[in-house]
């Protein structure tokens, strides 16, 4: 959600509410700035794109301004997996081009032969998560019906999000015959990256910080509605829902969010790192201690993903 966040936030993040004033003001400046730099372009501190890695930018999948995608294509993709990727942000900020949402997952795997698929969405106060999920939804079936032109497989998606993208995300894959319905076909499996918002009915009965105020609202109905937790109510593809240890809330969501899908005939498993909410999304792909189990989980989800992600970079096939 965030790109650059002192390490005293990691403390804010776990401490107790009385400090989620001063939480806010440093999430407020730091989204103030990700807007300066997505109306600038390329956001400052990018990293340059691997060797042989081309990007096609501002893809339309609807016609607001923010109904756009990026696809990053490695050289001579041929029925590449496909990772799908939906940044955070409050769900009321984040860009598809920021650096810690595209930069170690790109250099890692598309030099690998995947394709990667980075989309905005409508934000608050235009729309709410309930907009924002069918947003996701119409990029998602969008990205699959491009992918065989671009040398992707539309049967190989691994969807992925982070922060409120992970919510979205997790609210797509708790309902697969909402989805469908919505014109997605079925994907591999998902990653959730540090969603606390996986029980919104839980986190809006409890002391939280406003910015899921202004998500969710007042209405019990509209927190079921927008609940994942809620909406999961049968079989879903395969998930593994990362959380931070140093969050009082996240990992114990995750936790009910996949005892529910256990319950229900799903492959599902938590994975707890002690990294902060930031490092979740910014170190993926450049930490192998990280990394590698989240590999793992994709290595399970097809046979075509595992022998990429086994290979050198650049060697496809």
């Amino acid at each position: 959600m965030l790109r650059a966040l002192p390490c005293a936030l990691a403390l804010l993040l776990a401490a107790p509410l009385a400090h989620a004033g001063a939480l806010e003001r440093v999430l407020a400046g730091r989204w103030r700035q990700q807007a300066r730099e997505a109306e600038s372009g390329e956001p400052a501190g990018r990293a340059p794109l691997p060797a042989g890695v081309r990007v096609l930018r501002d893809l339309p999948y609807g016609e607001d301004a923010r109904q756009r995608m990026d696809i990053y294509l490695p050289d001579r993709p041929a029925a590449a997996p496909v990772i799908f990727m939906v940044h955070g942000g409050g769900w009321r900020h984040g860009d598809k081009g920021t650096g810690s949402v595209v930069d170690g997952k790109v250099a890692r795997w598309v030099p690998r032969g995947f394709l990667f698929v980075s989309v905005n969405y409508r934000m608050l106060p235009d729309a709410g998560p309930a907009e924002q999920e069918r947003d996701v939804a119409a990029a998602l079936a969008a990205a699959q019906t491009r992918a065989a032109a671009l040398g992707g497989d539309p049967r190989k998606f691994i969807v992925m999000g982070h922060s409120a993208g992970a919510h979205l995300v997790a609210l797509l894959a708790a309902s697969p015959d909402g989805a469908t319905k919505q014109g997605v076909k079925p994907w591999l499996g998902t990653i959730l990256l540090d969603s606390a918002a996986l029980d919104v009915a839980s986190l809006m009965k409890a002391r939280h910080l406003r910015l899921y105020d202004e998500a969710f609202g007042a209405d019990p109905g509209y927190w079921d509605a927008t609940s994942p937790l809620h909406a999961l109510t049968g079989p879903i593809y395969p998930v593994l829902a990362v959380c931070s240890t140093r969050r009082a809330d996240s990992c114990a969501q995750a936790e009910r969010f996949v005892a529910r899908a256990k319950a229900l005939d799903s492959r599902a498993s938590v994975l707890g790192e002690d990294r902060s909410h930031r490092d979740l999304n910014q170190q993926l792909g450049s930490d192998g201690a990280y990394t590698d189990p989240v590999e793992s989980f994709m290595k399970t989800l097809d046979p075509a993903v595992a022998r990429r992600l086994a290979a050198p970079a650049a060697a496809h096939g």
